[in-house]
C-alpha cells in the first residue's frame, strides 16, 4: 500500500482532533458474521478474528505514522471496500479527511499515480491552506449541529502522464459513511444565534476560532475518495474561457486544448470563413498567420479546388466531414488542388466542421494531422460538444468585425464627429425610450447647435482645370501623332486616296486640339478613331509585317481599360491624389492636437485640394465651459496650420510627377450661426435663410477677383484672409505678427478689396506671403496665445 503525503501539515491548527479508525469496517464485518446465509459469511468471520488481534485499528490512532506500521493489516481490512471486479475501473482511495493523506488505492488509481512521475506532488488544484480551518468548522456545523449550510465546492486534481505527455483533470468525490464527529469537553455549546453570526462573518477567523477552538471536536474514522475523469469537460471549459480573450497566446492555447481533446499533440487547428457570392463559393481569409494553407491564394480559388463530395456535404449541407487518409482521397479525387496542397504540407488526415454564422457567411473549423487515421469519422464526435462554443465565439467575432467595419465607414465616409456624438446619443436614447413606452408618434428629434462661430479654410490646387486640360491635350496629340505616323507609312506603301483623306482628318483633329480643347473633343475623337481609323488599322495589319508592327506599337501606348493614351493624365491624377493624401493626413494629425486644446466640430473634404469647416461654441459642449479665448486660440492655430501645410506642399514639389501648386484661403465670420444635421445627406449644414448666405459665400470666394482688376484673390505662395469687419482684420494682424516672428510669414502684407459677389458686398482681405523653409512640427502654447492677446491691448 503506497501512502501519498498529506497536502496540509498534520501539526497545523484545526478545530478537529483527527483519529484514524476503521470501526465502521469492523461493525460491517460483525453484521456479516451474524448472518450465516451471507455470501462471504465465513470470510468475514475469518477476517474479523484476524483483525481483532489489532484493537488499535478499531479504537483509532492519532499518530499517522502507524499507517506504515499496520500497512498490511489495513490493506487487507479494506479489501472489502475495493472489490476485485471494480478495482481496475474505479479511481478510488482511502484517505484522511482534511489532511488529504491517501492510502489503499484501486489498481487504476495506482497506475495513474505511477504514470505521473516521481516528481509529481499529489495536491488539490483549487484549494488554499488558509481556508482549511473555516471549511472544517462548516463541516462540524453540518454534522454536529445539523445546520443546513452549503459549504461544499468541487475539488480538482491535475495529474500528468509522463508516457503520453498530457495532463488529465479529475474531480474528487468524498464519501462520509465511515466516520463520526463529536464535541470534546472544551467545545463551547453553540446556539442558533452563534451559527447565524458565523455565516455572516466568513472572513473573521478570530470569531470562528472563538466558537470552534482548536482541537475541540473529535473526528473518528476515515474517508473514501473517488476521482472522476473530467478532462473533456475541463478542456471544453478552458476553450470557452480562452475564446473570450483576444490575444494570440489564448488562440494558441485553444489549439493546444483541441489537441488534448483528441489526445494527440500532432493536431493543428484553424478557422476559415466562406461566403456564397453570385452562387459561387468564395474563401474569406481572416488570419494572415495561418499555421497551414487551405488555398494557394485567397478569394476566387474555391471552384474546382475541392471535390464535389466536400462541396456538397461541408459547404452546402453543413455536415462534419472527416478524411482519415488524404493519400487515398487524392487518388479518388484525381489529385485535385486541395489534396495536392495538403500532401505538400505533410497533412495526412483532416476534419472539416462547418458553422453557420449568418445568411451570407459561414465558418469552417479545420483540424489537421500529419498521421493517417488520427482524425476520423469516429473521433469527430468529440467536436460536437465544442462546436456550439465556437459558434458563439465566431458570432461574437463577426459582431465585433461588423462594429469595426461600421467604425471605419463612420470614420472615412459618414463620420459623426466625436465632439458632437453625445448629442446624437441623447436623441437616440429619447427615441428608444418613447418607442419602449409605445408612443406611436415617436420620431428622432432634430440635431441643432445654436450660436456657434464658424471657421472655414481651403487649400486648392491652383489652376487644376487648366492643368487637367493641358494633360488631356498632350495625351490626345501624342495619340494622334502615332495614328498619323501609321497612315503616312500606309500612304507611302500603297498610295490609296482614302489613306490620304484619313491622314488629312487626323491632322485636322490634332491641330484643333493642340490649339484649344473643347468639352466635346475627347468624345468626338474617340468616336472617329473607333469608327473610322481602327477598322483601317486592322486591315493594314494584314498587309505587311512593318505596318503590323506599327499598329502594335500604337496599341502598346493605349490604356487597356480607357482605350486612350493616358500618360500625362495619369501623372496629373497621381500628383493630385498624392498631394491630397499628404494634405489630409497632415490636417487630421493637427486636428487631434486642436481637439486636445478645446473640443469643436470639424469636417473636411477632398476635391482638387482640401477644404474644411470648423464650428466652436457652448452648445457643442455637454460639460465644458466655453470662452471667447478658445475661438482666438483656434483662429491662431488655423493660420499657423495653413502656413505649415503650405510648406509641406512646397517641399513635396520634387516628389510630384506633374508640377502642382496650391493657393490657400481663410474665411473669417464672427457672427454666430446655427448648424443642423441633415438626415438625408448625413452631414451638418447651416440653418436659416440668413445663415445660408455664409454657405453661398464659401462656394464663391475662391473664384473672386481683387476689385477693379482681373487678378484672382487666391495666389500660390500666399494666404488670403477674407473678412468683413475692421476688428476682424485687427485681430488677424496680431496673429500675422506673431507668426512673422516665428518665421512662418514674410513681412509682405497686402490689404485688398474684393469685387462684389452676388448677394455680398464690402468684403476685404489680408493677403500674406509665406516664408517657405523647413518647418518643424510645433504646437500653439498658452504663452503663444497670451502674447497675442496682450499685444491687442
Amino acid at each position: 500500500m503506497k501512502i501519498l503525503p498529506a497536502q496540509f501539515n498534520q501539526e497545523s491548527e484545526s478545530p478537529l482532533r483527527l483519529k484514524l479508525s476503521f470501526e465502521a469496517v469492523y461493525e460491517h464485518l460483525e453484521d456479516i458474521s451474524k448472518n450465516p446465509d451471507h455470501v462471504i459469511h465465513e470470510a468475514a468471520e475469518g477476517l474479523l478474528n484476524e483483525m481483532n488481534q489489532y484493537p488499535i485499528l478499531r479504537e483509532g490512532f492519532e499518530d499517522f505514522s502507524d499507517l506504515k506500521k499496520y500497512n498490511t493489516q489495513i490493506d487487507k481490512l479494506l479489501d472489502i471496500l475495493f472489490p476485485e471486479l471494480l478495482t481496475t475501473n474505479e479511481i478510488k482511495a482511502a484517505s484522511i479527511p482534511f489532511q488529504f493523506t491517501t492510502f489503499k488505492f484501486s489498481k487504476r488509481f495506482k497506475e495513474i499515480i505511477e504514470n505521473a512521475g516521481e516528481d509529481y506532488d499529489f495536491k488539490l488544484k483549487n484549494f488554499e491552506d488558509s481556508n482549511m480551518y473555516i471549511m472544517t468548522c462548516t463541516f462540524i456545523m453540518a454534522f454536529v449541529y445539523n445546520f443546513k449550510i452549503d459549504f461544499q465546492r468541487p475539488f480538482y486534481f491535475e495529474i500528468p502522464n509522463v508516457k503520453t505527455g498530457f495532463t488529465r483533470h479529475y474531480r474528487a468525490l468524498f464519501n462520509g459513511d465511515f466516520f463520526k464527529v463529536a464535541p470534546l469537553q472544551n467545545a463551547p455549546k453553540l446556539t442558533e444565534e452563534d451559527l447565524h453570526e458565523l455565516i455572516d462573518n466568513y472572513d473573521n477567523i478570530d470569531l470562528w476560532k472563538e466558537k470552534f477552538p482548536p482541537n475541540s471536536y473529535e473526528f473518528k474514522g476515515f474517508g473514501l475518495m473517488n476521482l472522476v475523469d473530467v478532462t473533456s469537460d475541463q478542456i471544453i471549459s478552458t476553450i470557452k474561457e480562452k475564446l473570450l480573450k483576444k490575444d494570440q497566446e489564448s488562440v494558441d492555447e485553444v489549439e493546444n486544448n483541441v489537441s488534448y481533446l483528441f489526445g494527440s499533440k500532432n493536431i493543428q487547428f484553424e478557422f476559415s470563413t466562406y461566403a456564397i457570392e453570385h452562387d459561387k463559393l468564395v474563401y474569406k481569409q481572416t488570419n494572415k498567420q495561418r499555421k497551414f494553407k487551405m488555398f494557394e491564394e485567397t478569394k476566387d480559388k474555391c471552384e474546382g479546388h475541392f471535390c464535389d463530395r466536400i462541396v456538397e456535404r461541408v459547404f452546402k449541407d453543413r455536415e462534419i466531414v472527416a478524411i482519415s487518409d488524404i493519400e487515398k482521397y487524392a487518388e479518388r479525387s484525381g489529385n485535385n488542388g486541395f489534396s495536392k496542397l495538403m500532401l505538400e504540407q505533410g497533412i495526412k488526415s483532416i476534419i472539416f466542421a462547418p458553422i453557420d454564422l449568418r445568411d451570407d457567411l459561414f465558418g469552417v473549423m479545420e483540424l489537421v494531422s500529419p498521421n493517417k487515421y488520427e482524425l476520423n469519422s469516429v473521433n469527430v464526435e468529440k467536436l460536437k460538444d465544442i462546436i456550439p462554443i465556437f459558434k458563439l465565439a465566431a458570432q461574437r467575432y463577426m459582431e465585433e468585425m461588423d462594429d469595426r467595419m461600421e467604425s471605419i465607414i463612420q470614420q472615412y465616409y459618414t463620420a459623426i464627429h466625436p465632439s458632437v456624438k453625445w448629442k446624437f446619443y441623447e436623441a437616440a436614447e429619447e427615441f428608444a425610450f418613447e418607442n419602449d413606452t409605445e408612443i406611436s408618434s415617436a420620431t428622432l428629434k432634430d440635431i441643432l447647435f445654436e450660436d456657434v462661430v464658424p471657421l472655414y479654410g481651403q487649400s486648392d490646387i491652383k489652376g487644376s482645370s487648366k492643368a487637367r486640360n493641358s494633360a488631356i491635350q498632350k495625351d490626345l496629340v501624342f495619340q494622334l501623332n502615332l495614328a498619323s505616323n501609321i497612315m503616312n507609312k500606309a500612304m507611302e506603301s500603297y498610295q490609296l486616296p482614302i489613306y490620304g483623306d484619313l491622314q488629312f482628318r487626323i491632322d485636322e483633329y490634332k491641330n484643333s486640339i493642340a490649339k484649344e480643347l473643347d468639352s466635346g473633343d475627347e468624345m468626338t475623337l474617340s468616336y472617329f478613331l473607333k469608327q473610322e481609323i481602327y477598322p483601317v488599322f486592322n486591315h493594314l495589319k494584314t498587309l505587311s509585317s512593318e505596318l503590323n508592327k506599327e499598329v502594335e506599337n500604337y496599341m502598346l501606348h493605349i490604356d487597356p481599360k480607357l482605350h486612350v493614351v493616358y500618360n500625362e493624365r495619369k501623372k496629373y491624377e497621381e500628383s493630385v491624389n498624392f498631394l491630397n493624401e499628404k494634405m489630409t493626413d497632415f490636417i487630421d494629425k493637427k486636428q487631434i492636437e486642436a481637439q486636445h486644446m478645446f473640443p469643436h466640430y470639424f469636417e473636411r473634404y477632398k476635391t482638387d485640394g482640401v477644404d474644411y469647416n470648423m464650428y466652436i461654441g457652448q452648445s457643442l459642449l455637454k460639460t465644458k465651459k466655453y470662452d471667447k479665448i478658445y475661438l482666438d486660440n483656434l483662429r491662431l492655430w488655423q493660420l499657423q496650420m495653413m502656413c505649415e501645410l503650405e510648406n509641406i506642399v512646397f517641399n513635396l514639389k520634387d516628389d510630384l510627377t506633374h508640377p502642382l501648386q496650391i493657393a490657400s484661403l481663410i474665411l473669417v465670420h464672427s457672427t454666430p450661426l446655427t448648424i443642423k444635421f441633415r438626415m438625408d445627406e448625413k452631414r451638418f449644414d447651416v440653418d436659416g435663410a440668413y445663415n445660408i448666405r455664409y454657405e453661398i459665400l464659401k462656394k464663391r470666394i475662391d473664384k473672386a477677383h481683387i476689385k477693379n482688376t482681373s487678378e484672382r484673390l487666391t495666389q500660390p505662395g500666399k494666404i488670403a484672409i477674407v473678412y468683413s469687419q475692421d476688428q476682424e482684420a485687427d485681430e488677424y494682424l496680431k496673429y500675422i505678427k506673431h507668426l512673422q516672428a516665428k518665421g512662418l510669414l514674410t513681412k509682405n502684407i497686402e490689404r485688398l478689396e474684393i469685387e462684389d459677389l452676388q448677394g455680398t458686398t464690402g468684403l476685404r482681405a489680408l493677403r500674406v506671403e509665406i516664408n517657405y523653409s523647413e518647418i518643424k512640427d510645433s504646437k500653439i502654447t498658452l504663452n503663444d496665445l497670451m502674447d497675442v492677446i496682450q499685444s491687442k491691448n
